[in-house]
């Protein structure tokens, strides 16, 4: 679906972006996005971490 998409479908979506949130509002819009991505990744790499932790932590036996 979106592999149809040319420059100039491109071009025109921008367009269109800008026009509805309007220039004042797009910084603002782009730092929140950053912002959000950057949470992300730092949400990711900690569970990653915690999974190798659990994967190498030694099994706890029970003695019954």
């Amino acid at each position: 679906m979106l592999g149809n998409l040319s420059g100039w479908h491109l071009i025109a979506v921008l367009f269109i972006i800008l026009l509805m949130f309007g220039a004042p509002k797009l910084p603002a819009l782009a730092k929140s996005l950053g912002q959000s991505m950057k949470i992300l990744r730092k949400e990711v790499s900690s569970d990653a971490d915690t999974t190798v932790e659990a994967k190498t932590a030694e099994p706890k036996t029970d003695a019954s």
